[in-house]
């Protein structure tokens, strides 16, 4: 069963948001460590929809008016995205984000500058399926900011088909570096100790974990923290957030199998020609 993994900022705990076709948005990280200042291009989004959900994922700043993260963090949005490159956002609850005055319409920009965040309009691939068709994925969106970043260096996005080198057997042997705030899987401080999706600290975070599994549309990774290999993978939060191999952005954070995320995590792969034409214009109206 997948499951997509962004995740709701209403709740103190994780929650699942989708669960179409039996599967769930990304999240956090389940191993690794705090990111401080290794990937300051990494940012997080939080958006409401039209039925005054609150929701955040992960993105990364690919020009200085761009975000790139996936089209289930953008795809109903309502009203303006929120935007912050804080490495921590909060250790305990509360979080400081602003409440929309009307929820059901979303943020207005003058709302998000008044909290002194950035505020963007979200966009969606027009082909996205919505996680009905493997072969036509395509779960990628963007966030266009209002006013560009000119603080930060954007990262790099991987040239068409620079993932097909790594095919089986040698992507086995590959690691690829994930980043994200999603939430941390671990043991709880008390009661049955099975370790679970943590909302708190909500911290940007970053691990590694080795491929799995290459398709047209989607890279797999190992998500298991035991796995010797690498540290762990993503879970719920951690949507739309980037892979990494040798300094380029190869994928984002899509989905997971378990609802502890120790699994597999499934990647929508940026490096196809499906992504990057649209990419070159995002905002145009077919």
């Amino acid at each position: 069963m997948r499951r997509f993994l962004r995740s709701s900022a209403l709740l103190a705990s994780m929650a699942i948001a989708l669960t179409a076709v039996g599967a769930a948005p990304a999240s956090a990280i389940t191993g690794g460590e705090p990111d401080g200042e290794d990937h300051p291009n990494v940012g997080l989004i939080l958006f409401y929809d039209s039925d005054g959900g609150r929701f955040r994922c992960s993105a990364t700043l690919i020009a200085p008016t761009v975000l790139l993260t996936a089209a289930h963090c953008t795809d109903g949005t309502a009203g303006s995205t929120l935007v912050t490159f804080d490495s921590v956002v909060a250790e305990a609850p509360p979080t400081p984000f602003p409440v929309a005055a009307d929820p059901s319409v979303g943020y207005t920009d003058e709302e998000i500058e008044a909290a002194g965040y950035l505020s963007g309009t979200a966009y969606t691939h027009p082909d996205y399926s919505n996680f009905t068709d493997l072969a036509n994925w395509n779960d990628v969106g963007v966030i266009i900011l209002d006013e560009p970043v000119t603080t930060i260096e954007p990262a790099t996005v991987a040239p068409v088909g620079y993932l097909d080198q790594f095919k089986s057997p040698k992507l086995n042997s590959t690691i690829f570096e994930v980043v994200g705030y999603g939430t941390e899987v671990r043991k709880p401080a008390t009661g049955p100790q099975k370790p679970e999706p943590m909302s708190f600290p909500l911290i940007r975070r970053y691990t590694t974990s080795p491929g799995q599994k290459l398709t047209p549309q989607i890279l797999q990774l190992q998500g298991n923290p035991n796995d010797t290999r690498g540290g762990g993978g993503t879970c719920f939060g951690d949507s739309g957030g980037p892979v990494f191999l040798n300094g380029n952005l190869v994928a984002v954070t899509s989905y997971t199998y378990t609802s502890n995320c120790r699994y597999l995590g499934g990647y929508q792969r940026v490096d196809i020609d499906v992504v990057q034409g649209w990419l070159m214009d995002p905002t145009a109206v077919e």
